[in-house]
């Protein structure tokens, strides 16, 4: 499956989410796996808002430091 732009990209990573209930991250090494390739091979394809999301699911984990939020 030849995916053309990060964001066909990021809605089949947002379908794998929903659909196994994990992490972005973890669907993209699924998605990788699943399609036998490098997960170094999609970098160009992972867009700003799934950047974005990772990196939250990254902090929730405590894999990266905690930013300050604001309260809401």
């Amino acid at each position: 499956m030849a995916l053309t732009t990060p964001k066909v990209f990021a809605l089949k990573i947002e379908d794998i989410v929903k659909e196994k209930e994990i992490s972005h991250m973890e669907a993209v090494l699924w998605y990788c796996t699943d399609q036998e390739i490098e997960p170094d091979s999609v970098k160009g394809m992972i867009s700003k808002p799934l950047k974005e999301k990772i990196e939250a699911n990254a902090r929730e984990l405590n894999f990266l430091p905690r930013q300050a939020q604001l309260p809401v």
